[in-house]
């Protein structure tokens, strides 16, 4: 290296969240340890802490996939380095994620964030170092996600939108300190948005992410939408999912029917199967399409569902019924 030259920026760990699922867990993480950078990156896991005694015999069956993946880290190097932060009770998903960011960009620039549940592909965190690397400089954009809804042709691998998805993401150190706050209050959240902001949000109402305020604690994904908004943010996305969420049936916050009435009555149109081949992100000036925002409207519709002939008639008559 030239004596006056920069130094290359180091690449970016991981910060994965984990609770009681302890398949999804071993999953996620076989899937993370064959990504192509996997060897050259560090990789963080908070382990939150149980309830009860029931979620903590849960809790102790993850811990223990947890601890068996790191002596096989260990011995194999399929990582740089794992560290393993044991919460001595339960901190709920929003402090543990909270949290946990928060050490991480205590120590490095950048960091991407998992769950327990999202499966990635062998490119992933090659598309993510690269987005960091190209736009570390670019305030406006904000957040990277390996997951997108929409599946299109376009004359690059990656476009921009103002919409945040958090199935497998990442962010700048700057950027999160700066802006992120978690709120307590709709009306704290709400503060100085104007009619028209709330409107974007929630992509003219097909998409009613804001009732999530009403719940306690506040999603930490509802503050940063919230605060990329008040920003002027944009999130960087990849044209092909390069992740996929397999934890929806099963996940704290969801309350789904059987696999069989689900198949029944709907279909999620953004389970896809995860890209392969690798997507290259170029350095271009980061603008919000309004033909991007349109198909996103459609594709956020319904919170990705689509029903079935007779998932739709039995939405017809669960609402009259309920009214």
């Amino acid at each position: 290296m030239e004596k006056n030259a920069a130094p290359e920026p180091s690449l970016a760990p991981v910060a994965m969240f984990v609770y009681n699922r302890a398949d999804n867990t071993r999953r996620t993480l076989e899937a993370l340890l064959s990504n192509t950078l996997a060897p050259q990156t560090e990789l963080y896991v908070f382990s939150d802490g149980g309830k009860d005694e029931t979620s903590w015999a849960a809790v102790k069956e993850v811990r223990a996939v947890l601890h068996e993946v790191e002596a096989e880290v260990s011995r194999a190097r399929t990582l740089n380095k794992m560290t393993i932060v044991e919460r001595p009770e339960n901190f709920y998903l929003e402090r543990n994620i909270i949290e946990g960011i928060g050490q991480v960009l205590s120590e490095h620039e950048t960091v991407v964030v998992l769950e327990d549940d999202i499966v990635t592909a062998p490119h992933f965190l090659e598309f993510m170092n690269e987005a960091f690397d190209r736009y570390r400089n670019e305030k406006r954009v904000m957040h990277v996600s390996g997951f997108t809804r929409l599946e299109a042709p376009r004359p690059s691998d990656f476009y921009f939108s103002p919409f945040m998805a958090g199935w497998g993401w990442g962010t700048w150190r700057d950027r999160w300190q700066q802006h992120f706050r978690h709120f307590h209050s709709r009306s704290e959240a709400l503060e100085g948005l104007t009619p028209d902001m709330l409107r974007q949000i929630e992509y003219g109402g097909v998409f009613p992410c804001l009732k999530d305020l009403d719940r306690k604690p506040i999603p930490w994904d509802i503050c940063w939408t919230i605060a990329l908004r008040r920003a002027g943010g944009l999130c960087l996305y990849p044209t092909r999912t390069l992740v996929r969420n397999i934890g929806l049936a099963s996940g704290t916050h969801y309350g789904h029917l059987p696999q069989w009435a689900e198949r029944l009555l709907w279909r999620y149109e953004y389970d896809r199967i995860p890209y392969e081949g690798r997507l290259h992100v170029t350095k271009e000036e980061p603008l919000s399409d309004p033909a991007v925002e349109t198909a996103m409207t459609t594709a956020l519709t319904d919170w990705g569902i689509r029903y079935t002939w007779f998932g739709q008639w039995i939405r017809t008559a669960y609402k009259r019924l309920s009214k």
